[in-house]
């Protein structure tokens, strides 16, 4: 983190291949934050007026990022020092997460997408690693995309020929989605072709994530599918999480990336487990 100009300039790579926003300055105040961030969590303890020499930035800036990283759980701010939040959403969060294992889950998204036919109703939850589909979508439409994620729905408002379904309830502003007994209730009242959900851990062939409230969103979208596809990057099996949901046997196609262990891979198959596996450039 020392050389800010060459993270950001990273990080700004990164930021454009995970398909956020194309507007330059929101990327960069994406990629600025995430970079705090990291800092921060990197350092435990920190003065803002460090933060503010670090990545060139003024007060009032450095004030503002911090605010909304507060406000996701990731850090805390106090007198002129700010600190890591010691809370197990840090790894939830959408700012944490966007950058991570992005080449795999470019590679299992497209994968994902091949499972989607025309004229099809599909569940999209809030994960990075399915966000990573949008850029795949325009060969399967028309479609009827449903989904709790905010940015989601911004990227999916942009492509042609998709019917966009947002759902409500109440809004987390570490994972920018909606989630929660309304949220739930509105997906039990929907009957979808497909699910495409990821989560944050996989243990002994169950799914885990670390909000219970997630968990309970994501099994409705399950229950409420047709085809339940999961996709998983090689980092979920090293993970782990509090709240299960569901085993792996479960669902329909587990898609993972090619970094996974083989013997991973076997086992699961040799426990009946439809396992997919995506080769990364």
């Amino acid at each position: 983190m020392k050389d800010s100009q060459g993270s950001f300039q990273q990080a700004l790579e990164r930021l454009a291949t995970d398909q956020v926003p194309s507007d330059s300055r929101h990327a960069r105040q994406i990629a600025r934050r995430q970079l705090l961030a990291e800092t921060v969590m990197a350092e435990g303890t920190m003065r803002i007026e460090d933060l503010t020499d670090r990545f060139g930035i003024s007060l009032m800036t450095a004030h503002r990022d911090l605010d909304e990283l507060v406000s996701r759980g990731l850090l805390r701010k106090s007198r002129g020092i700010v600190s890591a939040a010691p809370t197990s959403l840090i790894e939830s969060s959408d700012v944490y997460r966007v950058s991570r294992q992005s080449a795999e889950k470019s590679a299992i998204a497209e994968v994902a997408a091949s499972y989607l036919e025309p004229g099809q109703a599909v569940f999209f939850d809030d994960s990075t690693t399915v966000l990573q589909i949008v850029p795949h979508l325009s060969t399967r439409v028309p479609l009827t995309a449903i989904t709790n994620s905010i940015t989601l729905m911004n990227e999916l408002r942009k492509v042609r020929d998709v019917t966009l379904l947002g759902l409500g309830g109440q809004f987390h502003n570490w994972c920018n989605a909606f989630m929660g007994p309304a949220t739930t209730a509105e997906i039990k009242k929907l009957r979808a072709d497909r699910v495409l959900l990821s989560m944050s851990a996989i243990t002994d062939d169950m799914v885990f994530h670390q909000s219970p409230d997630m968990v309970e969103t994501k099994r409705a979208m399950f229950d409420s599918a047709a085809m339940r596809i999961l996709l998983a990057d090689h980092t979920k099996f090293e993970r782990r999480a509090l709240h299960a949901m569901i085993p792996l046997s479960a669902f329909d196609v587990v898609i993972v990336d090619d970094l996974t262990p083989l013997h991973r891979v076997e086992q699961m198959r040799e426990r009946g487990i439809n396992v997919v596996v995506a080769r990364v450039d």
